[in-house]
């Protein structure tokens, strides 16, 4: 019954993200087919998550998992609900002295199980006029751990203006989600490299700002 409920509530999340933002996917550099991978995008709002999950395919979908907090997502019963059961999140507490858990090692668990990632390398949704928060390195060791898995950059752009932080009513807006060229850790490569390399992925795939025809 919770399988049936579970199934029925993705798909009326899908049809609402799409009504509300008109995503649609940009494959840029990168194919979408059935392949384990690392997605590792921008962070700027909680939509993030379901709007990267609504534009892959479905047999995609079906083997991909966000790796998301804990406290957020068993914040309520329903939260619960769409955390565990419909987007099958990997849940990671993020209060080091509560943990009775690795969380490097949930995550590698999830991956060897054979399912694709949805990450936020930022670690927390990004608030400042920066474009990108320092990535933390829980990407660089996902990778050394597992270098066989490529990691590909996505750009959500105007999310934010959809769900501004402290809005409860979306605001009708086009969104995009454009995937690139996946990207993996080099052998001894640092971390430091690596994560500015990362960075730079994900800003790539950012939209240019209209020149100034003056």
């Amino acid at each position: 019954m919770i399988s049936v409920l579970a199934r029925l509530t993705g798909a009326a999340i899908i049809l609402f993200a799409r009504f509300i933002t008109a995503v649609r996917a940009i494959w840029d550099g990168i194919e979408p087919v059935p392949r384990q991978r690392i997605y590792f995008a921008n962070h700027a709002s909680n939509g993030d998550t379901i709007l990267i999950w609504t534009v892959l395919p479905p047999a995609i979908r079906a083997r991909t998992r966000p790796v998301a907090a804990a406290d957020y997502w068993l914040q309520s019963p329903l939260r619960r609900f769409i955390g565990q059961d419909v987007l099958n999140t990997v849940l990671i507490d993020r209060r080091p002295e509560a943990r009775n858990h690795d969380p490097m090692a949930l995550i590698l668990e999830a991956v060897d199980d054979g399912a694709s990632l949805i990450i936020f390398p930022e670690g927390q949704r990004n608030a400042t006029d920066a474009p990108l928060l320092p990535f933390k390195s829980g990407l660089y060791n996902i990778s050394t751990a597992r270098p066989q898995v490529d990691l590909v950059p996505v750009w959500i752009e105007n999310l934010n203006s959809v769900m501004p932080k402290g809005k409860i009513i979306p605001i009708p807006l086009l969104c995009t989600v454009t995937f690139g060229a996946p990207i993996r850790a080099e052998p001894d490569e640092p971390r430091e490299a690596f994560l500015t390399r990362a960075q730079e992925a994900v800003l790539a795939l950012a939209p240019r700002p209209a020149e100034d025809p003056q």
